[in-house]
């Protein structure tokens, strides 16, 4: 069995994104971006994906990426869901960067490697691995149809959209019509994808390309949760040890305590769940199971820490002005993104042959 702990270089590569983040993605300018039309930052995006080179990261060396593991990613994820960082890493450096490597889309994979393009798989959020997804109708290389939910489509320049032929096609963005949806969670906007007889370029089937891209997608995104939980469990212990009631620590009462330690070890059990999903991700060992297992129990853990830090931070934490409610829709909104924690249970129920009662 893989050593679960962090690595000295995945250690390195965590305090230089978040070094990064702190000095980028302040929560000022994060609540501000969620009340404008343009809900990503392009700057933190470019200073990412390029000046660290993590839009690469999955792909090989060999196509100008980083030959990395989903170990790595992991960390940089877990290290975006603590900042509620405005950018689709998720999407386009995870999901389609997967899809196009069971294509063997390798100009795509460079392109999306040197952060030059961004990418987005034109499935709706909420699929979960092996879930049935929305086709478009493709007749003579021309695609047309509608799917709704896909995230990130705004800022992607690519569109990989699934036909009724079986193929998995790129879409030049600018060919379709994007048009956002009321999303939650604005960090992470959803839009409907129109085509209407744009011309598309069959990259290989679409079946084992969706099915890896919303697995690797959905095992990766525990991480994401396991940083937002970490950071609302964070912030909350160091609020609580300097707010004063009865001048005294408000974190000094025993109930207060017994709230933060039973929140600690649900995020203890989601960085297990988490880190396994990663490490199975890239050891190929028993994957299917490990992403159930962590996205069953990450959902409910994350929702969790952010209410609880919601209202162990009082009348503050209602403000609109304070970062909580950020992490608190992120983590609404995972609950529902690539399956829900009970479409994850059931499918876990059949892998390890398990029925039903």
């Amino acid at each position: 069995m893989s050593d679960l702990l962090y690595t000295r270089e995945e250690e390195a590569l965590r305090a230089a994104v978040r070094d990064l983040l702190t000095d980028r993605c302040d929560p000022v300018d994060v609540i501000a971006r969620t009340e404008s039309a343009a809900p990503h930052d392009p700057a933190l995006w470019k200073a990412l994906a390029q000046d660290i080179g993590l839009a690469g990261l999955l792909v090989p060396e060999e196509l100008d990426g980083q030959g990395a593991t989903h170990r790595e990613a992991a960390v940089v994820l877990e290290e975006l869901g603590r900042a509620v960082a405005p950018v689709p890493y998720l999407t386009s450096a995870v999901v389609a960067t997967e899809a196009l490597l069971e294509c063997g889309a390798d100009d795509l994979l460079r392109q999306l490697a040197s952060a030059t393009v961004t990418a987005a798989l034109a499935v709706a959020l909420h699929v979960p691995p092996g879930g049935t997804h929305h086709t478009v109708r493709a007749v003579d290389g021309r695609l047309t149809g509608q799917v709704t939910g896909v995230a990130d489509a705004s800022a992607a320049d690519v569109l990989l959209v699934p036909a009724d032929d079986g193929g998995l096609y790129a879409v030049e963005a600018t060919a379709a019509t994007v048009t956002p949806q009321v999303s939650l969670d604005a960090t992470r906007p959803v839009a409907t994808v129109v085509l209407d007889g744009a011309p598309g370029r069959r990259l290989g089937d679409a079946e084992p390309a969706v099915r890896r891209a919303l697995r690797a997608g959905a095992g990766l995104l525990a991480s994401e949760q396991l940083g937002l939980a970490d950071g609302a469990l964070t912030d909350t212990v160091r609020y609580l040890k300097e707010r004063t009631q009865f001048n005294r620590p408000v974190g000094g009462f025993q109930a207060l305590k017994h709230r933060l330690a039973q929140l600690w070890l649900e995020v203890a059990g989601l960085r297990a769940a988490a880190r396994n999903a990663a490490d199975a991700l890239a050891t190929g060992e028993d994957t299917d199971v490990a992403v159930a297992v962590a996205q069953a129990y990450a959902a409910p853990a994350a929702v969790h820490a952010a209410e609880e830090a919601l209202q162990l931070h009082g009348g503050i934490g209602m403000t609109w002005e304070h970062p909580v409610h950020l992490r608190l829709k992120r983590a609404k909104a995972d609950a529902l993104a690539l399956g829900t924690a009970g479409a994850h249970r059931e499918a876990l129920a059949g892998l390890v042959d398990l029925p039903a009662p």
